[in-house]
């Protein structure tokens, strides 16, 4: 339920509601503006009748969300949400965010490398993975802390921001001196132990990627834990579903992003590298990713995607990151975005 106060209504007023509801055993959502005072009831809210609620002085209306997701409901937050990352730097509203990197940490000498290019073509966020979850077990899993402390050291010369996955709760204090996003992947999108875990125990953005075979109400869903869990920083990710399709790795889904501008306020990024697994498609991919209108793109590059550790098949070399992002600075200034 969502509650929103009379202009005039007085904090006293306000006070009187939310302590009835907080004895009756629901918790509340305050996000009220500089204008008006609105708050949202989370709870089984099936026993609470609206009238009763307007009854309160002061209260103006009452409306019963019909969506399971509530916190991250358009219903719930009419504006939408721009998350704050660090030095300034914000996921929403009229930037496009490029957040580039290598699909593995290999070393110091390589991720420098990676980072100096992708800052110079505009990229303000240092992807890459320390910890990979991988299909086969023989595969590569990434150099773990040894990987985050380069990301940090790398991006800190640059002044980047570091997005990297982490897959288990008590890897949580291990993560949190080092990154600036927490991503969590699409394997473990409905490891709901952890999501209620990472929103309880920081307020640092978190990329939560749709799984691969779920709805959209399922990726918001996942979206709630985090949120109900006391972290409301989340941002959206699409990388592609898995189909019938097998000529690319997985099918990008991107009408997801209207639907999800049309059912949340959260941002959305688009991951093109996952979605397609062929580097040739990447660029146009980012570019259809900026004209529906997400909110930034992640990218995988590498120098050498034919001695990468891991994905170098769905890398762009970096001359290709150059051009793509020419292209990208191009067509946002027809669409009046910022990159």
């Amino acid at each position: 339920m969502i509650v929103q106060m009379k202009p005039q209504a007085t904090r006293t007023e306000f006070d009187r509601i939310t302590a009835f509801l907080i004895q009756k055993g629901f918790e509340i959502k305050d996000v009220s503006s500089q204008n008006i005072m609105v708050f949202g009831i989370i709870g089984d809210t099936k026993s609470l009748n609206a009238t009763d609620l307007e009854a309160f002085e002061g209260v103006s209306q009452v409306t019963r969300v019909s969506t399971p997701y509530k916190l991250a409901s358009r219903s719930f937050k009419k504006t939408d949400s721009i998350i704050k990352i660090r030095n300034g730097l914000e996921i929403g509203g009229d930037k496009f965010i490029v957040m580039a990197g290598p699909c593995s940490v290999e070393s110091y000498e390589n991720t420098y490398e990676i980072a100096k290019r992708a800052k110079a073509s505009g990229a303000t966020v240092l992807r890459g993975g320390a910890f990979k979850p991988r299909t086969s077990p023989y595969a590569f899993q990434g150099m773990g802390v040894e990987g985050l402390e380069i990301l940090r050291k790398v991006a800190d010369e640059f002044d980047m921001a570091v997005v990297s996955e982490i897959m288990s709760e008590d890897m949580i204090e291990a993560f949190e001196p080092y990154v600036d996003i927490y991503q969590i992947g699409a394997r473990n999108m409905q490891n709901f132990h952890l999501l209620k875990q990472i929103g309880a125990r920081t307020q640092k953005p978190i990329l939560l990627k749709r799984g691969l075979s779920s709805t959209i109400e399922e990726w918001l869903m996942s979206a709630e834990y985090i949120m109900a869990s006391g972290n409301p920083n989340v941002i959206l990710c699409e990388r592609g579903i898995r189909t019938f399709e097998k000529y690319t790795r997985n099918t990008l889904d991107i009408s997801a992003v209207l639907a999800i501008q049309e059912l949340s306020h959260l941002p959305v990024v688009i991951d093109p590298s996952h979605a397609a697994g062929k580097y040739s498609m990447i660029e146009k991919l980012s570019m259809a990713s900026l004209a529906v209108g997400a909110d930034g793109i992640i990218v995988e590059i590498h120098p050498d995607p034919e001695h990468a550790l891991s994905d170098g098949a769905q890398s762009l070399k970096l001359d290709k990151f150059d051009h793509m992002m020419d292209s990208l600075k191009k067509l946002a200034e027809v669409l009046d975005k910022e990159i």
